[in-house]
């Protein structure tokens, strides 16, 4: 998919959005994987349960040996910010990060900026993962509320800063902003 890279559009930051199984994951890897290697994955899941587990062992299992894998499951910024100043790097995904940091009662605000901080500094290609979880019903507790209401403005702030903005459906890109 070289067409749509970053490299070959001039994105330095693309933000890639989905529903839960929507492709947005593979279609990530796809973007960063046009590019030179190594690439560099920060992963932001924890294997808490047999599930989760699962779920990272396909994403790893899609991956192969020129991918420098990171694990922040909540100081993102870090995280970016440690990775090597020319690796491409992809981040998978902001929705699992944002529940982390409700779980830790982390400022949520603060670790934004600190976020928004570290993308703005790195100079080699970035494309961030996350859910769209505006589509639905409006959540019946006011944890999922919030979660939600966190999840849009974060979105919302990201899509402000990157280049290219991308919403995957039945694995199908659409974009929002930027050119393919």
């Amino acid at each position: 998919m070289p067409e749509q890279s970053p490299a070959n559009q001039g994105a330095r930051l693309s933000l890639v959005l989905g529903g839960a199984r929507s492709g947005k994951s593979r279609y990530a890897e796809e973007l960063i994987m046009a590019l030179p290697a190594p690439w560099t994955y920060v992963a932001t899941a924890q294997a808490l349960d047999d599930e989760m587990t699962a779920r990272i062992g396909e994403h790893r299992s899609r991956r192969g040996p020129r991918w420098h894998a990171i694990e922040a499951p909540l100081d993102l910024a870090r995280a970016i910010t440690a990775a090597p100043a020319a690796a491409p790097v992809l981040v998978d995904c902001l929705t699992l990060w944002l529940s982390n940091l409700m779980l830790a009662d982390r400022d949520i605000d603060e670790e934004i900026e600190r976020l928004e901080q570290a993308l703005a500094a790195h100079a080699a290609p970035m494309v961030l993962v996350s859910n769209e979880v505006g589509f639905g019903i409006v959540p019946d507790n006011a944890l999922s509320r919030r979660f939600r209401d966190h999840q849009g403005r974060l979105n919302q702030r990201i899509a402000a800063q990157a280049d290219r903005v991308v919403l995957v459906v039945a694995g199908l890109p659409m974009f929002l902003k930027g050119r393919t």
